[in-house]
């Protein structure tokens, strides 16, 4: 319908356009995002973490520090993206290190390779995607950049759209956006 839309984690696997790393007969995907996604590509529960991630775009548009404190939580990674993909963070992964490894498959890399980084940021038009979790953290910028999205796909587009906002006291300016209210 033209709405953005912000899959994190489990999110951006369903946006996806493929999936690799699933059960036989796995979830559906509802796709739009032109990339080919690895669920879990970090691990398991346990082999959660977070990090620093650089962040130009997000700081360019949001302000703030060029680096964002990422939680990933049984993380996925985007392996590969369509030209109209636009990566908005990627995390570097050590040369010799065993990326993901279950029974049936084991990522790793070659010795010769320094330093390779996989994607964990990415839009393609209307649709963003994250393999973390900004709500996780004191962090609001994510959040903001998404609000711009939707407000920038303009008025009018839909009769389920309400403005919202909040009171505020005359020294205080607040942003009014459109967000969809489902009925």
């Amino acid at each position: 319908m033209g709405k953005p839309v912000w899959g994190t984690c489990a999110g951006l696997i369903f946006l996806a356009n493929k999936a690799v790393g699933q059960k036989d007969g796995g979830q559906e995907l509802v796709g739009g995002l032109n990339c080919t996604v690895h669920r879990n590509y970090f691990g398991s529960q346990i082999q959660s973490f977070e990090a620093e991630l650089l962040v130009p775009e997000l700081a360019s548009q949001e302000g703030g520090p060029e680096t964002f404190r990422g939680v990933f939580i049984r993380a996925p990674a985007v392996l590969e993206v369509g030209p109209e993909v636009e990566v908005l963070a990627d995390y570097p992964i050590p040369s010799n290190k065993v990326l993901y490894s279950s029974s049936a498959v084991e990522i790793q890399e070659e010795s010769a390779v320094p330093e390779k980084k996989v994607i964990v940021a990415i839009k393609q038009g209307n649709l963003l995607g994250t393999a973390f979790h900004p709500e996780l953290t004191a962090d609001t910028r994510w959040h903001s950049y998404f609000l711009k999205m939707v407000g920038d796909v303009g008025e009018g587009t839909s009769n389920t759209t309400v403005a919202v906002s909040e009171a505020a006291s005359s020294s205080d300016r607040q942003t009014k956006y459109d967000l969809p209210i489902f009925r």
